[in-house]
């Protein structure tokens, strides 16, 4: 049961849209009930809880109590006792939404527009190069934004980040007929977003025919070349 679930927030996540209702008009009270039945259910049938949901578990009853204590009517800004809880599960919403994205981007890609005789020619003197799969494409990605999420509890830049934009910006980048390390292209303070976007950008200038892509080996760094010089990438991104 707990284990279709990513986590206590993915959980309370399901628990929200079962209800059908907005997280911003979320009754702490009634889900943490569903939520304890949940967590009551799996010690009835003897099953081993990790530590985070009973962590939640207990925020959730604390916080419910707050709930329950009146507010002081003279304290306009008095914090919601929710406010902490609707964050992060707005976050986590958000990153779950975009890596559904990513997961169809993938998918599509794999199905649709394999990678598997990409063009190459040699970075360093002597250094052997093969051709760039897909599944090598995704793993680099995945390792980038596990290392990201390790490092940065959450993302504070929220502007939107446009998929067409990074394409123009990459191309702009790739001059002189010279291979790049993909990761001058990435800005460190837009996040796990600004990493999924770049990804994505890369997956429509390969599809596009635009740039091409090499690595050494398995894992290593990932240069990309612009395959064709153009005289207003805008008008060539924008058509398509």
């Amino acid at each position: 049961m707990l284990e279709s679930f990513e986590g206590p927030l993915d959980l309370l996540l399901y628990l929200i849209r079962r209800e059908n209702i907005d997280i911003l008009e979320l009754s702490v009270s009634k889900i943490t009930d569903q939520y304890m039945e949940y967590i009551n259910l799996m010690k009835t049938l003897q099953l081993e809880l990790a530590a985070e949901y009973l962590l939640m578990a207990a925020t959730l009853t604390a916080i419910k109590a707050r709930m329950l204590i009146p507010s002081n009517e003279d304290k306009e800004d008095e914090e919601d006792p929710r406010d902490e809880l609707i964050r992060r599960l707005r976050e986590y919403e958000r990153f779950k939404k975009v890596s559904l994205e990513l997961d169809d981007y993938s998918r599509i890609y794999r199905d649709f527009y394999p990678i598997s005789e990409l063009s190459y020619k040699k970075v360093v003197k002597d250094e052997k190069v093969a051709p760039l799969d897909l599944d090598n494409l995704v793993t680099v990605f995945n390792d980038l934004l596990i290392r990201h999420d390790a490092l940065n509890s959450h993302d504070v830049k929220k502007d939107t980040i446009s998929v067409r934009e990074k394409m123009t910006f990459i191309l702009d980048g790739l001059k002189n007929d010279e291979f790049i390390d993909f990761k001058n292209f990435i800005d460190s303070s837009e996040g796990r977003a600004g990493i999924i976007v770049i990804f994505l950008a890369i997956l429509e200038l390969i599809k596009m025919n635009l740039i091409e892509c090499l690595q050494s080996k398995s894992m290593s760094v990932i240069y990309i070349k612009s395959k064709q010089q153009l005289e207003n990438k805008e008008e060539v991104i924008y058509e398509q």
